[in-house]
């Protein structure tokens, strides 16, 4: 087994087999939304860095107390890639306990597909530019850069993945870097890894997708080759995706398909599904679904 920890594994599984509520229970609570998770008091994050001109193009860094040299996250937002849906902020609960927990995490902002400068090729070009701007931070902040980890929610799930899957990017792609970040591995919380499936689907909206990957053209036929980690082939980065059964964006069965695709070309992957948990639910500190990704990412790049 390819985990640093059988306790991922074995938890995850269990938890993806507990039965429905028992007969004569009470109802189970409704689902979290939004307001939920946002109404709490937001942590602030250790600072802010620009890694560009742009208001959005920024990171905020998460560093634990201590000497290090500290574990560290690469963490996406979500927002279905529409800056006026969502920022890095709705991550902010999310770092901050992975922060106390003693791992590092650089939160990164982003142009969404309704800004000037976003969609293709520059949402893209945004986010790889604040990975790799973590090589220029670490030293300075006692950061390791040897086992990086990307965290992602919903689209912020596709670009986690995506982020580690650049160096598979084609020849001739505007998106393709000399020396991308090695992402060792990725953890996709309701994450849409596969960008033709999410069109098809219309989850984030009719032509969101296509606003994201940009339209056909001589020197870019196919819009999903550089853009979709479903079409990028398999790595050697490791791979959890971790869904809420009761999740209505996000649906299960969109990773199941992922991860079948994925390990029928290779790919160290795991799928696992969580009853009574929806989308918020998995970014939120306290819910069994956030749990389950500490555990991931404990099991991945912690401590032996």
């Amino acid at each position: 087994m390819w985990f640093a920890s059988p306790r991922l594994a074995g938890a995850l599984a269990a938890v993806s087999l507990v039965a429905g509520v028992a007969r004569g229970a009470p109802t189970k609570a409704p689902l979290m939304d939004w307001p939920d998770l946002m109404g709490r008091p937001l942590p602030q994050p250790t600072k802010h860095i620009a890694y560009g001109p742009d208001p959005l193009q920024f990171g905020e860094l998460w560093v634990p107390e201590g000497k290090g040299p500290f574990p560290t996250v690469v963490m996406v937002h979500g927002g279905c890639w529409l800056s006026g849906v969502a920022k890095l902020s709705i991550m902010n609960y999310a770092a901050e306990d992975l922060r106390r927990r003693g791992f590092a995490v650089w939160n990164v902002e982003y142009r969404g597909v309704d800004r000037p400068g976003g969609g293709y090729p520059g949402t893209f070009q945004d986010v790889a530019a604040a990975a790799d701007d973590l090589l220029t931070i670490a030293k300075a902040n006692n950061l390791r850069t040897d086992r990086v980890l990307a965290l992602g929610h919903s689209a912020g799930g596709h670009l986690a993945l995506w982020l580690a899957a650049r160096a598979r990017l084609p020849a001739g792609s505007p998106l393709k870097t000399a020396k991308p970040l090695p992402i060792f591995s990725v953890v996709s919380l309701g994450g849409l890894p596969d960008l033709a499936s999410e069109a098809g689907h219309g989850v984030c909206g009719e032509g969101t997708v296509a606003r994201l990957v940009g339209s056909p053209n001589p020197t870019h036929p196919d819009v999903y080759a550089d853009t979709s980690p479903a079409d990028l082939g398999a790595g050697n980065d490791r791979e959890v995706l971790i869904s809420g059964a009761d999740d209505p964006l996000a649906t299960p069965a969109m990773a199941d398909a992922y991860a079948a695709k994925m390990k029928a070309k290779g790919a160290f992957i795991r799928s696992f599904k969580l009853k009574d948990t929806g989308h918020v639910e998995l970014i939120s500190p306290g819910t069994l679904g956030w749990s389950r990704a500490v555990d991931a990412v404990a099991s991945l790049i912690g401590p032996s």
